[in-house]
C-alpha cells in the first residue's frame, strides 16, 4: 500500500483539456505543481527563474509548442519556438543568450516540412541575437504526436541591479502595452477554421528583447513585465494583480486593436482582450518614468502603437482587475475556465 498522503483536491473538477492561461492552470500551479515543487523561485510566479549564479543573475525559463496548424500568417512552430522563449527571458529583465531545442516528431512527419521550420528558427535566432546550443530528437509512432511538437528553454543574464518581479508591483504604477493586441490568436484560428477575412491577418510573432533591453539600459524603472500570450492582456493582468495583491483598473478604449481583428473577433464571439499575442507585452512602472518608456517604444517598428492604458489602483485587493468601457461603465475581468482558442502556441 501506498502510505504517501494525496494533498486535499477534487480532482474530478480538474479536468484536463485544451484549457491553458486560464482557470485550470491556476487551478493545477495551485493545488498541483507548487505544493510539491515548492521554492523561491517558483513563489515568485514570473516568466522565469532568476538565479544568482556566483557574481553572475542568470535567467533560465522552458516552453513547450504544440500549435495548431503548424504554418500559419507570419510564422510556424519554429518562429514561435525561438521568440516565444527570448521573450520569456526578455520579461524578466535578461538579455537572452542561449537556447536548447528539443524536437518530438511523429512518424512520417514531412522531411520538407521540419527542414522549413529548422530555418525559420536559424533565422529567428540569429535576428534574436541568441545561438541555440543544444538539442534532442524524439520519434513517436504515427498517430500519436500530431506532427511536430517543440520544447525549449533558454538562458539568459541580468544585468547587476535590474529586478523585475510582479511582487515588485505597486499602487499608482502606470501600465503600458507594447502595441496593437489580438492578431496571433486570429492568424491562427482564420488559417484552423478556413476563415477568408478581406485582409489577411498576420501574426505578431516577433522576439522583444531588444526593446525590453533599451529600456532598462536607458534608465527607465521598470518593476514588472509580461507577455501577453495564453490568455491574452486580461490573463496577464490577472496574474499580475493576484500575485502582486494589487487592483488594476484599465481603459478598454485605450487598448488598440486593429479594425479587421475586431471584426474578426465579433465574428467569432470572442473578446480581443483574451486573444493570445506571440510580440506584445505589458510594462507596470512609475508614473513619472511612463512618458520616457513610451518614447523609447515608438523608437521602434515594434512598438510603434505603444500607449498608456490604465494603472495599479491599489494595493491588498488581490488578483482584481477592471475595465471600463467607451460607455463608461466597469466590468470585472476574471480567468477563462479554459481558453478561446486552444492550441496557439
Amino acid at each position: 500500500m501506498n502510505n504517501c498522503p494525496l494533498p486535499i483536491i477534487d480532482y474530478n473538477k480538474i479536468q484536463i483539456g485544451h484549457g491553458g492561461g486560464g482557470k485550470l492552470t491556476n487551478q493545477l500551479i495551485e493545488k498541483l505543481f507548487l505544493p510539491e515543487f515548492r521554492n523561491s523561485f517558483l513563489e515568485t510566479r514570473h516568466d522565469g527563474a532568476v538565479i544568482d549564479f556566483g557574481n553572475l543573475k542568470l535567467a533560465f525559463t522552458t516552453d513547450s509548442y504544440v500549435i495548431r496548424p503548424i504554418f500559419f500568417p507570419g510564422g510556424n512552430i519554429g518562429t514561435l519556438a525561438v521568440n516565444g522563449t527570448v521573450n520569456d527571458l526578455a520579461m524578466c529583465g535578461a538579455k537572452p543568450l542561449y537556447l536548447s531545442v528539443g524536437f518530438i516528431l511523429e512518424e512520417g512527419f514531412p522531411l520538407e516540412a521540419l527542414y522549413q521550420v529548422v530555418q525559420s528558427m536559424g533565422k529567428a535566432a540569429r535576428f534574436a541575437h541568441v545561438e541555440i546550443v543544444t538539442g534532442d530528437t524524439k520519434v513517436v509512432d504515427k498517430g500519436k504526436g500530431d506532427g511536430i511538437f517543440i520544447n525549449t528553454a533558454g538562458i539568459g543574464v541580468v544585468e547587476s541591479g535590474v529586478e523585475i518581479s510582479p511582487k515588485r508591483v505597486v499602487s499608482g504604477d502606470v501600465v503600458l502595452l507594447s502595441g496593437d493586441i489580438g492578431r496571433h490568436g486570429i492568424a491562427i484560428m482564420a488559417v484552423r477554421e478556413g476563415l477568408d477575412f478581406e485582409t489577411e491577418i498576420e501574426s505578431d510573432c516577433a522576439p522583444v528583447s531588444d526593446l525590453t533591453l533599451d529600456l532598462l539600459e536607458k534608465g527607465v524603472e521598470v518593476h514588472a513585465l509580461r507577455d501577453l500570450t495564453r490568455g491574452g492582456l486580461a490573463t496577464a493582468l490577472l496574474e499580475i494583480a493576484e500575485t502582486s495583491s494589487s487592483q488594476i483598473r484599465i481603459e478598454e478604449e485605450a487598448v488598440p486593436v486593429r479594425e479587421e481583428v475586431q471584426g474578426a473577433c465579433e465574428i467569432l464571439g470572442l473578446d480581443p482582450l483574451y486573444v493570445a499575442n506571440e510580440g506584445r507585452f505589458a510594462v507596470f512602472l512609475p508614473e513619472n518614468h511612463a512618458q520616457r518608456a513610451l518614447e523609447i517604444f515608438h523608437s521602434y517598428p515594434l512598438g510603434k502603437d505603444a500607449c498608456a492604458i490604465g494603472r495599479v489602483v491599489s494595493s491588498g485587493a488581490r488578483g482584481m482587475v477592471t475595465a471600463k468601457s467607451q460607455l463608461g461603465t466597469n466590468r470585472i475581468l476574471d480567468f477563462l475556465s479554459g481558453e478561446q482558442l486552444p492550441r496557439i502556441c
